[in-house]
């Protein structure tokens, strides 16, 4: 069986930028082949894809400020 897409929200605890803000900043999705999909959630909305959950990280983690939380099982 093809493993399903899941679902997940970056939850920011601490805005180092003040652009983003706090709490559930951004929905997302990531595919079957590693591929995640985003929507900020912010007053200014964008979409955005990145290779893998750990390129997002790498770019928005902000030092562990922000973090992966899972709707889905893996």
């Amino acid at each position: 069986m093809t493993r399903l897409p899941r679902r997940f929200h970056l939850q920011r605890d601490e805005d180092e930028t003040g652009t983003s803000g706090t709490g559930l900043v951004v929905e997302g999705i990531e595919f079957a082949d590693g591929t995640v999909a985003i929507r900020w959630l912010t007053a200014t909305t964008s979409t955005a894809i990145y290779a893998s959950i750990a390129d997002l990280i790498a770019i928005h983690g902000h030092g562990g400020r922000t973090r992966v939380a899972w709707i889905d099982p893996a």
